[in-house]
């Protein structure tokens, strides 16, 4: 396994759209094993192929506190949503940036493990929040696209100036 590079706003990549997963293969475990290790190691809960520059429809999750439930979701679809949540959310490709967004309270997804199984997840709460937001990367969205203009345009410069910084490291 080996950590892979993840995308940081406002990189053009981030906004691909994900196509579908159609073989199961060595390749794809490989990958989602992957993705796993960088989402724990970076740390986070959630992480879209997207983000790391792979134009599948994969996501890899786990909010447990013990990190110990992963879950992998392939040509993911939500099938029910219900009720409304305002979270505080995060992202792995927005270091240090955290605003309120609403989602859906309640979803029910239809989607494939890493084997090519069907799966069908009922979730709640954070898991809901999380698996929406992995979801949104999957079309090219981000949180920030629910801000302001002026909010988005505060983030950009934040995060460019950090990389200049870095970079001159």
């Amino acid at each position: 396994m080996s950590l892979l590079d993840v995308l940081h706003y406002p990189d053009p990549r981030l906004r691909h759209k994900a196509q579908a997963v159609t073989q199961f293969d060595e390749a794809l475990k490989v990958l989602v094993n992957d993705m796993f290790e960088t989402m724990y190691d970076a740390p986070g809960i959630g992480l879209a192929a997207i983000q790391v520059n792979v134009k599948q429809s994969v996501i890899v999750i786990d909010t447990s506190e013990e990190k110990n439930q992963p879950l992998c979701l392939i040509n993911s679809e939500i099938t029910e949503k219900s009720g409304e949540l305002h979270y505080q959310e995060g992202c792995l490709s927005l270091p240090d940036i955290y605003e309120k967004v609403t989602r859906a309270e309640h979803i029910q997804v239809s989607a494939q493990n890493q084997h090519g199984e069907h799966i069908t997840v009922d979730a709640s709460d954070l898991l809901a929040v999380c698996i929406q937001h992995e979801m949104d990367h999957l079309q090219g969205k981000l949180f920030v696209d629910t801000l302001s203009s002026l909010k988005q345009q505060r983030i950009r410069k934040k995060l460019e100036k950090a990389q200049r910084h870095t970079q001159e490291r």
